[in-house]
């Protein structure tokens, strides 16, 4: 199995995972699997315990986003399988710069509210997500101009 088989399968499962998350985030989000979360993110806004109401609108908040994460992760399939299926460097290039976009951003936000967890599941998907698609990227590109001359 070639280098670009293996990382192209990867990207897959990555997407994957983000649907997953996805599905997960509005049945998980009131439940105790998320409440330490939950918590560690209320903790910068309240002292001591947040008001119900507070929690119940962050529990919606979390809910909500689940669809978000879906609807990424089936834009990122299909520039995925686009990227894949027609060796298409530009498709590889709007994914990573997909994740240019969004992490600095997230990253900042999280940190402005002392949540580091999800400062440090950024960096981990930004580690598992940029190198291999700057080298699918780059040896989709290169295959190109090598076909062109």
């Amino acid at each position: 199995m070639t280098t670009r088989t293996w990382l192209v399968r990867w990207v897959y499962v990555v997407t994957v995972a983000h649907l997953m998350v996805g599905v997960l985030l509005p049945l998980c989000a009131g439940t105790a699997l998320s409440e330490g979360y939950r918590r560690d993110i209320e903790s910068y806004f309240f002292s001591g315990d947040a008001p119900v109401a507070a929690q119940a609108l962050h529990v919606w908040w979390i809910s909500l986003f689940g669809p978000t994460v879906q609807a990424a992760a089936i834009w990122m399939a299909g520039l995925a399988v686009i990227g894949d299926k027609q060796r298409n460097a530009f498709a590889w290039a709007m994914l990573i710069l997909g994740l240019l976009v969004w992490a600095p951003q997230d990253m900042l936000i999280s940190a402005r509210a002392h949540c580091w967890i999800n400062l440090w599941m950024d960096a981990l998907v930004l580690a598992v997500m940029l190198p291999p698609l700057l080298w699918l990227c780059k040896q989709d590109l290169a295959d190109k101009r090598g076909a062109a001359q």
